[in-house]
């Protein structure tokens, strides 16, 4: 599109710590179509109305949905499940759920899980979970978020957060990185936290971080208290602690867990590893690599995301 082609012209010289000009949405309602491993069916991605922040209030009507059912294989073998998946705003009651996710993806959010998902939660205006239709008892089958840098800069957890990322920085990038998260750029930076079961269909996933992308749009649009408000809900850059694992051999410098980090770290202006810490009764060595991004390199990678699993 034309627009995309000019921001992404003003923004071949853009720095982290700079403020530049908000990329249009043209993505207000969208249509898509998944499949699971095992069997089609149809989802509704109408764009979601996120309530503002601090209110903690969900849609009911219009969240995104997909048909459930089951089927026997006629020839006696496993069964073949259809399931109703729903994109939902964060609440409470998926709290378990968030924390294990978190646990479970890497163990650099481990200690920290708790108040990262209460901070996830509250921060309700811009955050979307994976579910099933009719839950109860909030099981979460994937998630994405993005923490504010700056409105949350005192939290303890995403200064663990920080002070890793700062830790194991190259002398390179030290004096920017400082700066993306020291809460005082002229837009905000923000920790894009994700996780999910290893088996969801890829289509999911990346309509699980499109209506991210939407709820980013529709907050800083939408959101009351004038322009300061809108304004703290413009991020201008990324950083996404992503677990990965040593090279198989195969040339890359990391094997990454999910590959929408892969796609997000070949759209960063730097990345750089160290090494997890150690998970009781695992030998196998897990790594951490930071990616971080700007507005325009996060845009980009949903592109690319979608360009590689078909989305529509």
């Amino acid at each position: 599109d034309d627009d995309d082609d000019d921001d992404d012209d003003d923004d071949d010289n853009e720095d982290l710590s700079s403020e530049s000009e908000a990329e249009s949405d043209n993505n207000d309602q969208k249509q898509g179509k998944a499949k699971t491993s095992h069997s089609q069916t149809k989802k509704d991605t109408n764009s979601k109305k996120r309530p503002l922040e601090g209110n903690k209030s969900k849609k009911n009507d219009n969240g995104k949905k997909k048909k459930k059912k089951k089927k026997e294989s006629e020839e006696g073998g496993p069964e073949i499940v259809q399931v109703d998946f729903t994109f939902c705003d964060m609440d409470e009651k998926f709290f378990y759920g968030l924390k294990a996710q978190l646990s479970g993806s890497s163990p650099i959010y481990a200690s920290q899980s708790s108040p990262l998902a209460d901070l996830m939660i509250e921060n309700v205006a811009v955050g979307t979970v994976i579910s099933t239709e009719g839950d109860k008892d909030g099981y979460v089958y994937g998630f994405a978020s993005v923490l504010n840098v700056t409105k949350s800069q005192d939290a303890p957890c995403l200064q663990h957060l920080k002070g890793l990322c700062l830790k194991h920085c190259p002398s390179q990038h030290k004096v920017e990185l400082e700066t993306v998260l020291s809460g005082k750029t002229n837009r905000p930076a923000g920790f894009l936290l994700h996780s999910r079961m290893v088996n969801l269909p890829l289509e999911i996933t990346e309509v699980l971080h499109q209506q991210l992308v939407l709820d980013m749009d529709w907050a800083v649009k939408n959101a009351e208290g004038g322009e300061k408000v809108r304004k703290s809900l413009d991020f201008g850059a990324f950083v996404r602690l992503a677990p990965t694992f040593p090279s198989d051999g195969s040339g890359a410098s990391v094997m990454y867990k999910y590959f929408d980090d892969e796609i997000f770290a070949s759209n960063a202006e730097y990345t750089y590893t160290f090494d997890a810490p150690k998970t009781f009764g695992s030998e196998e060595k897990q790594l951490c690599t930071v990616i971080v991004m700007t507005k325009t390199g996060h845009r980009a990678a949903m592109k690319e995301m979608k360009d590689l699993v078909g989305g529509s």
